[in-house]
């Protein structure tokens, strides 16, 4: 199974620090899946007229266990064998270990399949970045440049203990504020030779109600999200 080979296929991840601009926190890691393949560049003119290396889009193999289990490609996107796919819009960088190395990212899902390892995905990281920076000048508009690159990839959703205390503290919050039904009122009594008076409690709290709000996010897919 792919979830059996990917979700804790680089362990060090654990031990390493995590550069705050990239952590993803209140989020479950589901998976880490090893990526190798190549950053494909395009010579292009700047704003100014000169010539140089623009990312273009990323092409690899997605690795489990010495096995292949999907492939990464433009968008960006990340697709598995078992049809799960999702793809991401870059969020923030942080640097790579040396400056040979891509940046670390962070990549909010902008779409998804609904099925598969990859369901419900709402974050991916890129760590663990090794080459994929392209060097030196480009002399031919139009040329293309393959830097050889391998990174780890890892998928978060949204942990499930958040929802519970944000339950929990909506709870609180209604007892807080009255949120009950309120107390019974007193009988009626009369007295003798008298017109009759209704004797009520005045003090009972009046119920307040709450609102709970309902949010779906549903972002369209972005054309190459620059995950350079």
């Amino acid at each position: 199974m792919i979830a059996a080979g990917a979700t804790f296929a680089a362990a060090a991840l654990a031990a390493a620090e995590l550069p705050d601009a990239i952590s993803a926190p209140g989020e479950t890691r589901i998976a880490t899946i090893h990526a190798e393949g190549a950053q494909i560049y395009e010579c292009k003119a700047d704003a100014a007229g000169k010539l140089g290396w623009q990312f273009r889009e990323p092409i690899a193999t997605l690795i489990a266990d010495g096995k292949t289990i999907g492939r990464h490609f433009a968008g960006p996107q990340w697709e598995l064998d078992d049809g799960g796919l999702v793809s991401g819009k870059v969020a923030a960088r942080a640097s790579g270990a040396t400056a040979a190395d891509i940046p670390l990212l962070k990549l909010s899902a902008t779409m998804q399949r609904d099925r598969g390892m990859l369901a419900g995905v709402i974050t991916i990281q890129r760590l663990n970045t090794k080459g994929g920076v392209a060097e030196g000048s480009c002399e031919s508009a139009g040329a293309l440049l393959s830097v050889p690159y391998s990174a780890d990839y890892a998928f978060y959703r949204k942990s499930k203990s958040t929802s519970t205390v944000g339950a929990i503290r909506t709870a609180d919050a209604g007892a807080a504020t009255g949120n009950r039904a309120p107390a019974p009122k007193q009988a009626a009594t009369t007295k003798p030779d008298a017109p009759s008076k209704a004797v009520t409690d005045n003090k009972a709290p009046l119920g307040n109600k709450t609102d709970e709000p309902c949010t779906v996010h549903c972002a369209p897919h972005g054309h190459h999200g620059h995950e350079h």
